[in-house]
């Protein structure tokens, strides 16, 4: 059986942000599981324009290449103001149906609320453009003094539940796109 391939969306943009550190904690949790091939997609890596262009630029083409690669993704998103960033929602919008028929789990993290308001409006986004999201979270309190990547047990065993539905929903959704073409 080929390895599922899992991309790990960073969602932040932002000049020192904790998404970078959050990534790497949950790609190090996810590698040790021979069965995956995670990619890390760092949205800080692609030169989007300001406005949504006519043709699709470089940036856009790599961005979609790599959604329309994976089996299954990982965004991993801070909260903003009660809600996501808004260069995650950019980049979701470039694509459409690399989206459609495959899981999206997610990994938060915020002030107290663990990023689960964003995390409740991205699974709106999501489930618009036909993808299947998961149901547990690992949602991080950065208040709460949980350094990354020294996280606590709770973690590593909400980081492994969530790679377990990741993984169920991801070989399901890939056998039966492999079987039969969705239609959105």
């Amino acid at each position: 059986m080929t390895q599922l391939r899992i991309a790990v969306i960073v969602g932040s943009t932002r000049e020192g942000r904790a998404g970078d550190r959050v990534a790497g904690w949950f790609v190090d949790q996810a590698t040790r599981h021979d069965d995956l091939a995670v990619t890390v997609v760092d949205l800080s890596d692609y030169d989007f324009p300001a406005s949504y262009p006519a043709e699709p630029t470089a940036s856009i083409r790599a961005f979609v290449s790599e959604v329309d690669r994976a089996d299954a993704f990982v965004v991993v998103t801070p909260e903003y103001n009660h809600s996501f960033p808004a260069p995650l929602k950019q980049a979701i919008d470039y694509a459409y149906d690399e989206w459609q028929a495959k899981p999206v789990g997610f990994v938060s993290y915020g002030c107290r609320s663990t990023g689960l308001h964003a995390v409740d409006q991205l699974r709106t986004v999501f489930t618009a453009l036909h993808a299947m999201t998961v149901r547990d979270v690992v949602g991080i309190d950065l208040l709460a003094g949980e350094s990354i990547p020294q996280c606590t047990d709770e973690l590593r065993r909400d980081a492994g539940v969530l790679l377990d539905q990741l993984r169920w929903w991801g070989l399901a959704l890939r056998d039966g796109r492999a079987a039969r073409p969705y239609v959105a």
